[in-house]
């Protein structure tokens, strides 16, 4: 199969393009790029490299995919970008490699869902299965979790942690740490208790979620010292592998946590 590439698209001779990528009007493919099989790639499109970009994603008009970081300091290393596989970038997002005051390197997993105007800073860490709503904008050296979904214009602060199924309001502005399962939101980003509903769709048990709630109300709503709330749920850590995630999360804490 020919790659199907519209003749006003500029390609480096120096990019990897699978045979069956699609790649729309005036888009610009720079060098040390490489692009996996089933991706469609809009109008208007940038793609800067070192960037590796795997199989089945979707990239929309306008997006800047790979360029340099937005940092004051000299970039004095190579720096890259790699992106999983099936993900979609709609319109406007820009995705920045890594840095030097980082790993050097940016990460986003597979199976994301990118919306309009999401900004990705340089080092940081995305997992799989992620909804970014429109305008959410990531810091550099943030990691995002695996199921976690940051509603519109929410903004994480440079080093912070979002953990696995985490659920933000609009306009969320977070300078610490989320804790795994949480609903948050407000400015600065306060817990709302558990995001339930989704736990129960992603195949979470009744027993397990139970287990949960009791380690967020250790947390949250007995008046412990952080301390002591994760002595008392050691027993439940130690019984359920959801609640020892969200322990360890809390105890691997550098900026703190929500509170």
């Amino acid at each position: 199969m020919v790659a199907k590439i519209h003749p006003t698209a500029i390609i480096s001779d120096k990019a990897v393009i699978a045979d069956d990528v699609e790649i729309g009007a005036y888009s610009i493919i720079g060098d040390d790029v490489e692009i996996g099989s089933d991706t469609w790639i809009g109008p208007h499109v940038v793609i800067n490299g070192p960037t590796k970009i795997g199989t089945g994603n979707k990239i929309f008009q306008f997006c800047s995919i790979g360029d340099e970081t937005q940092h004051t300091s000299e970039q004095r290393n190579v720096s890259s970008l790699a992106i999983g596989d099936n993900n979609t970038f709609r319109e406007c997002c820009t995705i920045n490699r890594g840095s030097d005051q980082g790993t050097n390197e940016t990460r986003i997993g597979s199976n994301n869902f990118i919306m309009a105007y999401v900004h990705v800073a340089h080092d940081c860490i995305v997992g799989n299965n992620i909804i970014f709503a429109n305008n959410a904008s990531l810091a550099g050296h943030v990691i995002v979790e695996d199921f976690a979904i940051l509603g519109g214009f929410t903004g994480i602060h440079q080093f912070c942690r979002v953990g696995s199924h985490v659920m933000t309001g609009i306009a969320t502005i977070s300078f610490k740490d989320i804790p795994p399962y949480l609903m948050v939101s407000g400015n600065t980003a306060q817990p709302y208790g558990l995001n339930s509903r989704g736990l129960k769709r992603r195949g979470f048990t009744e027993e397990s979620i139970k287990a949960i709630k009791s380690a967020y109300k250790l947390l949250y709503r007995s008046g412990l010292t952080l301390e002591k709330a994760l002595s008392e749920m050691s027993p439940l850590a130690e019984k359920y592998p959801e609640v020892e995630h969200f322990s360890n999360f809390v105890q691997n804490t550098e900026r703190g946590i929500i509170r």
